[in-house]
């Protein structure tokens, strides 16, 4: 059967970024930004005003006087935290909706963050700038957005592609094309072209289980996200629906120039930042 009109469909039917995401994201991108140059745009989003002073008010932070000024939230978050604190939360949103079968949404999403956690605290343990290291994160906490329309739209299915997957022990990306003919990867990146999200972050999304075809700029990116996938898994954080992978190619070892100690030494890190990055998780179910 052929499912694409459907999955498009549904595509299609998402709504797009808000606006005052898309000028979060566009101002963030410059290395030029102040804190009051974030202030202006947010401050111009009432819900994502809030979450930020909700995020810093949370008792993660425990602060003794609440913070009230968004300036001030921002200059304590930073810019960053801030960024994927805003296109994390309206990735819940928009795609989370009809998550109930197959793929549990606390465990995805866990899954989700694990990645992109772990993708950064391998690029700054191999000393990327700073100021690159969370496109790590967002590619890795985004790179399996193309299972939420398999999910939502052919639920019953994607719930027997798991099931034949985990059976087999295959990865499930191969099994999705056995049995579904399409694979989360190739639906993800019509996700991240409807979001203009190109560049690393819809490499990732589209290349994660084929690195080895690809031939883009973003190979760095692209290579952590897949070592960060290998962590999650092995790490048994969150449940993507995926339990069997093929082994890593060497050639991603050798062009990070690390080898899989890489894992013992993030892990302690990985669980810090992962209840860290849960806030925003609890922000959006009590806004839910």
């Amino acid at each position: 059967m052929n499912y694409d009109k459907a999955l498009e469909e549904y595509i299609r039917k998402m709504p797009s970024l808000p606006t005052s995401l898309r000028k979060v994201l566009e101002i963030c991108d410059n290395p030029q930004t102040s804190p009051s140059d974030l202030n202006h745009v947010i401050s111009l989003d009432p819900v994502l005003v809030g979450r930020v002073l909700k995020l810093i008010n949370s008792a993660y932070y425990g602060l003794e006087q609440p913070v009230k000024s968004l300036t001030r939230a921002i200059i304590m978050l930073g810019i960053n935290t801030v960024k994927n604190l805003a296109l994390s939360t309206t990735a819940i949103i928009h795609l989370s909706e009809k998550l109930s079968t197959g793929l549990d949404l606390e465990g995805f999403w866990r899954h989700s963050l694990c990645v992109g956690v772990s993708a950064k605290l391998i690029a700054r343990k191999r000393g990327i700038d700073p100021m690159l290291i969370e496109e790590y994160f967002t590619a890795g906490f985004l790179h399996d957005i193309g299972k939420i329309p398999l999910n939502a739209i052919l639920s019953e299915e994607y719930l027997k592609t798991i099931s034949i997957a985990d059976r087999e022990r295959k990865p499930l990306y191969e099994t999705e094309m056995k049995t579904l003919g399409l694979n989360h990867c190739s639906i993800g990146a019509k996700i991240a072209y409807s979001w203009k999200l190109e560049g690393a972050v819809g490499d990732s999304i589209m290349y994660h289980h084929e690195c080895e075809e690809y031939a883009g700029y973003y190979k760095d990116i692209l290579y952590s996200v897949v070592v960060a996938n290998r962590f999650a898994s092995i790490a048994d954080i969150g449940f993507s629906g995926d339990r069997h992978r093929n082994p890593l190619p060497s050639m991603i070892w050798e062009t990070l120039n690390i080898t899989s100690d890489i894992f013992e030494e993030i892990k302690e890190g990985v669980y810090d930042e992962i209840k860290k990055a849960e806030i925003f998780l609890k922000i959006i179910s009590k806004e839910s």
